[in-house]
């Protein structure tokens, strides 16, 4: 039982740093268009401008969707079949763990058990981002299909790009709908 005690916090502390490193999607479309139909793109200016991220992180993400389409065999038009959009959200988390040490039943270090010591909390901050990719039939104006992936996002820098394809190809594997991935 102590063991199990013991080992507790290492199993909480992998389950989160594996819970966090992964980027969950959904796709939604319209089974009524024929997507073979569709072989160039272009991005949709106004609502990109809508997005409410950086500069630095719209071309990024933009670079990202457009190497992905690119891949998959689209060429990138001034007279396209689909306009590419993208919109944005994020919300904070904030965890508060109790960390315990001091002199207890099982001797000193974390514990639960009778004796003297003291309690520091600790806070951590994460982000939780997500990404919305539509993409809209250029003559008609509609959406026809519409990716999102949400997932933890990456304060680090050097990481962030890194992250932002991850991001975007996770995403674009629903794209077209019905395509083996």
């Amino acid at each position: 039982m102590k063991t199990f005690f013991r080992i507790l916090p290492l199993l909480a502390i992998l389950f989160m740093v594996t819970s966090c490193s992964s980027v969950r999607v959904a796709a939604d479309y319209d089974k009524n268009v024929s997507f073979e139909d569709y072989k160039t793109f272009a991005f949709f200016k106004t609502g990109i401008d809508k997005a409410e991220i950086s500069d630095l992180d719209k071309r990024r993400i933009l670079r990202a969707i457009e190497a992905e389409l690119l891949a998959k065999g689209y060429t990138k038009s001034d007279n396209p079949d689909l306009l590419v959009s993208l919109f944005t959200k994020s919300q904070q988390r904030v965890d508060v763990y109790n960390n315990a040490w001091g002199y207890g039943a099982w001797g000193w270090g974390p514990g639960w058990g009778p004796g003297w010591g003291w309690s520091q909390p600790s806070v951590t901050t994460s982000t939780q981002g997500t990404l919305y990719i539509d993409l809209i039939d250029a003559n008609k104006k509609e959406l026809i299909w519409q990716g999102m992936g949400t997932g933890y996002l990456s304060r680090n820098l050097e990481k962030k790009e890194e992250r932002i394809k991850e991001f975007v190809t996770k995403i674009m594997e629903k794209y077209p709908p019905g395509a083996t991935q």
